[in-house]
């Protein structure tokens, strides 16, 4: 199976979904960036929002057509991990979200021209273990690029869902992975517990997104 082959997500399908800003160049400068892009995550996920808001443009996607399981924003690239529900691609969500963040971005700073490196890539979670070690990444990104001592610090990511409830979270589903632990805080402590090995162990790399992305993303 074709790692990037967007054609393949299936319904029930889980992915880590993950692009960067064109010549790796910021996409997030600021809390305004982030606070769109998790506004439009919001009301693609739940359109009700959306229909709720006068004068909205946004057209809606069917309810619960997707599961947002963990993401994190970083500046000059994001991670997200999503749960197919229906047989409603992820390529429609993703052409949305990136559609209307681009026009924002473009807007705001006056340019023209792409903002996103190509397409997103779309890596499919295969096992359990592969669900595990990829929340876990996608969490400890912040603290991995130096951004942070603590992820738990940074607010542009669902850590702080996982490890205390959260109103307004944008996270849906991620019972499927705190379930298989006894607490939050046990949660936290396999993802801290995960960091050195993230870095040390090389198989890990290829569990996450598979041998031929692993050096793409993980550098």
């Amino acid at each position: 199976m074709n790692n990037r082959d967007y054609k393949n997500s299936v319904k029930d399908g889980i992915y880590h979904i993950y692009n960067r800003g064109n010549d790796k160049m910021a996409i997030f400068k600021n809390s305004e960036d982030y606070s769109f892009f998790t506004f439009r995550i919001r009301q693609y996920l739940f359109p009700e929002e959306s229909l709720s808001i006068p004068g909205s443009r946004i057209v809606p996607l069917p309810d619960k057509s997707f599961s947002l399981l963990c993401y994190c924003l970083m500046p000059n690239h994001f991670h997200m991990m999503i749960r197919q529900n229906t047989e409603l691609p992820i390529s429609v969500l993703m052409l949305k979200l990136a559609t209307s963040y681009s026009k924002y971005f473009n807007t705001k700073y006056k340019r023209v021209g792409h903002v996103f490196q190509d397409r997103y890539k779309q890596v499919p979670v295969m096992g359990n273990r592969q669900l595990l070690w990829l929340s876990a990444y996608i969490h400890q990104n912040p603290k991995k690029a130096k951004i942070v001592s603590d992820s738990l610090k940074y607010d542009w990511s669902s850590y702080q869902d996982y490890l205390s409830h959260q109103s307004f979270s944008l996270v849906t589903g991620s019972e499927l992975i705190l379930d298989q632990f006894k607490t939050r805080k046990e949660y936290g402590h396999f993802v801290d517990d995960s960091y050195k090995l993230l870095d040390e162990k090389e198989e890990l790399r290829e569990v996450l997104m598979g041998d031929e992305l692993s050096k793409e993303i993980l550098k």
